[in-house]
């Protein structure tokens, strides 16, 4: 018989420990302990009895406790009723996993679309209230935003265009030299330039730009809970925030897709004139008889809706970053991603539009 007394705390639990640990002899094959000398019992007594007992009991040896009070017998049954062994894990079902994760993932994107619907009804009755009242409309900061988009992207704009309009002339020079066709790569410099190449670049920039300093801006101000400030002092976040951006990038991105324009053409120009020795005059003279006014119109055009989305999409971003510095930066990615496949996307609904309408 084993004797326990005292008090069986967590206290106490390193020396019951060491001392439990030598009960053992392997040769007795019973065990009594009596334990109606405890004084105190706390959950890791218990679990300390309850432990041995189990560890006596899985070599065949028996063991039989002796005055248990009733709360005692109340714990340890507790202790005893929490130490099961949980199933093993069925065996994944790799289809099945990759089903469920795409349905959660459609989920997700659903939300998200309705979410960032939602986002845009909100900032169109938002415009509509300050149109009506224009006293409302934030010029200066538009200004400011105008600058920052429009004037501050011409470099990098007008960098990658003129290259790219290199390049299209160039490579369109190797193959038309094969047919004797050369004096047609003006038709493909500035069909390509101005219906596509030109604003699409312009706007992958910007998105790259403009999208991921919105959110990056709007997404510290919510983590510094200025935006909270902000509703609490009656300013509407939406109007103070969204408007000046939206307003400044649509109206800065249809100069931007023109300067992009010029200057792709001017590159492929004087690639022209380099490789395949079309002077300048010449190659306006073809430009004005390869394209019509609807081939320039047509990327002028596209150009404001391309605005709204990436405004659109670089605020919404920014109002859903979280409480930390680690959300802003997710939320900064996910904006420049987003932003571009929705421009890319609607390039495509009117690069079919227009194709059907016969432009």
């Amino acid at each position: 018989m084993i004797e326990l007394g005292g008090c069986w705390t967590i206290g106490a639990a390193e020396r019951l420990d060491k001392e439990l640990t030598v009960i053992h002899d392997g040769t007795s094959t019973k065990y009594i302990f009596n334990l109606s000398g405890l004084e105190r019992l706390d959950t890791a007594g218990a679990w300390l009895i309850y432990r041995t007992r189990k560890s006596l009991e899985s070599g065949d040896t028996e063991v039989v406790l002796e005055g248990v009070k009733p709360e005692y017998g109340i714990l340890l049954d507790e202790v005893a009723a929490n130490d099961q062994t949980p199933p093993p894990l069925p065996h994944a079902n790799q289809l099945l996993e990759w089903v469920a994760h795409t349905g959660e993932m459609t989920l997700d994107a659903l939300a998200r679309a309705r979410d960032f619907l939602g986002f845009f009804g909100l900032v169109l009755l938002t415009l509509s209230r300050s149109v009506s009242h224009p006293a409302r409309l934030r010029i200066v900061p538009m200004i400011h935003h105008m600058e920052k988009v429009g004037l501050n992207a011409l470099p990098i704009v007008g960098l990658i265009s003129f290259l790219i309009g290199v390049v299209i002339a160039y490579q369109g020079a190797s193959q038309m030299k094969q047919f004797g066709a050369e004096v047609f790569v003006v038709n493909l410099i500035a069909v390509s330039i101005l219906r596509e190449i030109g604003i699409l670049l312009a706007a992958i920039v910007i998105a790259g730009r403009s999208a991921s300093a919105f959110t990056a801006q709007i997404g510290a101000m919510k983590v510094n809970e200025e935006i909270d400030a902000m509703r609490t002092l009656g300013l509407d976040p939406i109007e103070v925030l969204v408007l000046p951006r939206l307003l400044a990038l649509v109206l800065a991105m249809p100069l931007l897709a023109f300067f992009a324009d010029m200057i792709g053409l001017l590159g492929g120009g004087l690639m022209t004139w380099i490789v395949l020795d079309i002077r300048p005059d010449q190659f306006i003279e073809r430009l004005s008889d390869a394209v019509s006014l609807w081939s320039f119109w047509i990327g002028i055009i596209k150009a404001p809706f391309f605005a709204v989305i990436i405004a659109l999409v670089g605020c919404y971003e920014g109002f859903q970053v979280g409480g930390s510095a680690e959300s802003v930066g997710h939320m900064t990615s996910r904006s420049v991603v987003e932003s571009i496949f929705l421009v890319i996307v609607a390039d495509a609904i009117f690069s079919i539009f227009f194709q059907l309408a016969g432009v």
